[in-house]
């Protein structure tokens, strides 16, 4: 059986628009960012979803019921530890001054390898990637029926965050990380427990890689 994740990434936000970080903090969706999870609502609305999961931010509820506008009679289910990496007194501050403290170029690969002790009143790279993992894994566990057999299995829904989405991407395909654009589809699929990425970042909404940012693989993996 081959279990299908599909990974969205919240709209664009005011925060996104204006270059502010927003990990734990909070950014409504702009019109544009509204148009644009609606324009991937409707690519997403023929696809036959078994679970809808996503992470407890406004942002990203706020695109996942937009989605499943499309799947009503989908329930949504939240999980805490889809939220995104917290940048500690660098929350709600300019993207330039955590660049000034540390460029994202060399923050990303230490907190993805989780080496990184984390910004100041933040999170370390190691709690981070342990709940990321977590949340991915129980998705998984909670749809993944290894005596079901070969075939085409569930295909479950993910909302979440450009760096949290990116993590798990990192975690099955390691390498540079991939920069996810607003409501942008990434695709995993699983068979027989093994993962492979199969679409990064497909950019439905053509918002492009304004609030989307790559950065270079870690020197090892965890």
């Amino acid at each position: 059986m081959t279990l299908t994740l599909t990974l969205v990434r919240h709209g664009q936000t005011h925060f996104n628009a204006r270059q502010i970080l927003q990990g734990s903090s909070n950014s409504p969706l702009t019109k544009t960012g509204r148009e644009g999870v609606r324009t991937t609502a409707r690519h997403l609305a023929a696809s036959d979803f078994a679970a809808a999961y996503s992470s407890p931010s406004g942002r990203a509820v706020t695109t996942a019921v937009e989605i499943l506008h499309h799947h009503e009679r989908l329930p949504l289910r939240v999980d805490a530890d889809l939220r995104e990496y917290d940048f500690g007194t660098f929350e709600r501050r300019p993207e330039r001054e955590l660049e000034a403290h540390q460029p994202w170029a060399e923050l990303v690969p230490a907190v993805l390898a989780g080496r990184h002790p984390g910004l100041p009143h933040g999170e370390s790279g190691a709690a981070y990637m342990a709940r990321v993992a977590a949340a991915f894994a129980r998705i998984v566990a909670a749809h993944d029926d290894p005596s079901a057999g070969s075939g085409r299995g569930p295909e479950v829904l993910v909302v979440g965050h450009g760096l949290t989405l990116g993590a798990y991407l990192w975690t099955v395909r390691p390498g540079p990380l991939v920069p996810l654009p607003n409501a942008s589809v990434s695709t995993v699929r699983i068979a027989d427990g093994r993962a492979e990425v199969v679409e990064a970042g497909l950019d439905i909404a053509g918002h492009g890689h304004l609030a989307a940012r790559p950065a270079p693989a870690p020197l090892a993996a965890p």
